[in-house]
């Protein structure tokens, strides 16, 4: 037997949680075919066979917690081999004691005559967040064409799938259901229910301690401005069509706001700082973490050497990290190395927070919802598009008159973006 082993998860992370076992006991696999799917507080990480074989048996359950070098399971290196030989054996016999065919009316289209090869043969390729949806949904992942590299499922995918798609009619599914038993709705509660306790996945327990460290680890303080975004409104308004068509990208805020931090981080350096013991690391490249709100809870991605890139560089990049966030695909290169963090609680409509630092770095940027409101410009009262924006930031190190400025320039450089260009 081939013991299936917790492979290694990454760095500083030790433990997860069995999210979803994709074979069953009695499976026949492919070298490479996943078998089960590990959550941990970082990414969801698929554990594949390394050899062909039939899968004798699941030692750990879904939801228990496990650590690198744990036994999953064994696998049957010998088995496969006897399956294989006794399905082909099986088959000329079974030609021979056949019934000749009756003519007959061509039988009406299967919806499986249209699913492709590699779908029919239960190898369909998935993201761990398309197949979760597909459960909860009874959708029968392996009749959805992925449009993902190499024709992955991605969760998009799954969310666009026709109708027909379903494993099972909703009325069978109903019709199966306990006689008398409450029906559940979207948060597992019965009618009438007053409480449902439900177990933390490793992911929020690790969001948990590592919120809380960062509120114990540090002094945290935040300090608050506002900006004018009439002039970024209009650069994107005058450009957005033109990036899309020509880059494939959206002109979106959040590089803007990207470049202006990592400029205002080489004036501000501490900010862009680490505490280790009784010394100061500083950071002489910036990689931009960008807050994703996904199904798994929240997870900071990086931008490798933001400050090095342009514009359109960042949309492309900012777009394709969050889209990975989305479906689940991020890796360990995503998720390590971050220097600062930008959050915008905007897209969700907070009108102001207090962020909390992504430790063990320093500060943290905070964006929030664009409101028209009245401001005094030139002695006149105009109406203008105003966004309350916070630095969180680690007193420790980085002094209160520094975390000001800081924002000041941030301020400074999206009230007037042609500033950007010039330094």
């Amino acid at each position: 037997m081939l013991p299936i082993k917790v492979p290694p998860l990454g760095e500083s992370i030790v433990e997860a949680t069995v999210s979803r076992w994709v074979k069953k006991e009695g499976d026949v696999v492919a070298a490479g075919d996943t078998l089960v799917d590990l959550e941990t507080d970082k990414i969801t990480v698929e554990v594949p066979a390394l050899k062909p074989g039939v899968l004798a048996k699941r030692l750990k359950n879904e939801g228990e917690v496990v650590h690198v070098d744990d036994v999953l399971g064994e696998l049957d290196e010998t088995a496969v081999g006897a399956v294989i030989g006794a399905t082909q054996a099986a088959a000329p016999a079974a030609r021979a004691t056949a019934p000749a065919p009756t003519p007959a009316a061509p039988p009406a289209p299967s919806r499986a005559a249209a699913v492709p090869a590699a779908a029919q043969s239960g190898t369909t390729k998935s993201s761990p967040a398309a197949r979760r949806i597909a459960d909860e949904r009874g959708i029968d992942i392996a009749a959805i064409a992925g449009t993902g590299r190499g024709g992955v499922v991605s969760k998009p995918d799954v969310l666009a799938a026709p109708a027909g798609t379903e494993r099972t009619p909703v009325a069978a599914r109903a019709s199966t259901a306990t006689p008398g038993s409450p029906s559940r709705g979207g948060n597992g509660a019965a009618p009438g229910e007053r409480e449902t306790r439900e177990k933390m996945s490793t992911r929020r327990k690790r969001i948990a301690e590592n919120l809380l460290q960062s509120q114990h680890a540090t002094a945290h303080l935040t300090t608050f401005n506002e900006v004018d975004m009439s002039a970024i409104n209009a650069l994107r308004e005058k450009y957005k069509e033109k990036v899309e068509k020509e880059h494939g990208v959206k002109l979106t805020f959040m590089p803007f706001f990207v470049r202006a931090a990592c400029q205002a981080l080489k004036q501000f350096p501490t900010v862009n700082s680490q505490v280790d013991g009784d010394s100061i690391i500083y950071k002489h490249y910036v990689n931009m973490g960008i807050a994703v709100a996904s199904e798994q809870g929240l997870v900071v991605p990086n931008v490798k050497d933001a400050d090095r890139k342009g514009t359109i560089e960042l949309s492309r990049e900012i777009s394709e990290v969050a889209k990975r966030a989305r479906d689940g695909k991020l890796t360990m290169d995503d998720l390590t190395g971050g220097t600062f963090t930008i959050t915008n609680g905007g897209v969700f409509g907070s009108l102001v927070s207090t962020p909390i630092i992504n430790y063990p770095q320093v500060g943290i940027l905070g964006l929030h919802k664009t409101q028209d409101r009245p401001v005094a410009v030139n002695g006149q009262v105009v109406i203008r598009p105003m966004m309350y924006i916070a630095l969180s930031y680690d007193h420790r190190i980085v002094e209160g008159q520094h975390a000001v400025l800081f924002l000041v320039r941030v301020k400074e450089l999206i009230e007037d973006p042609a500033a950007m260009l010039i330094e």
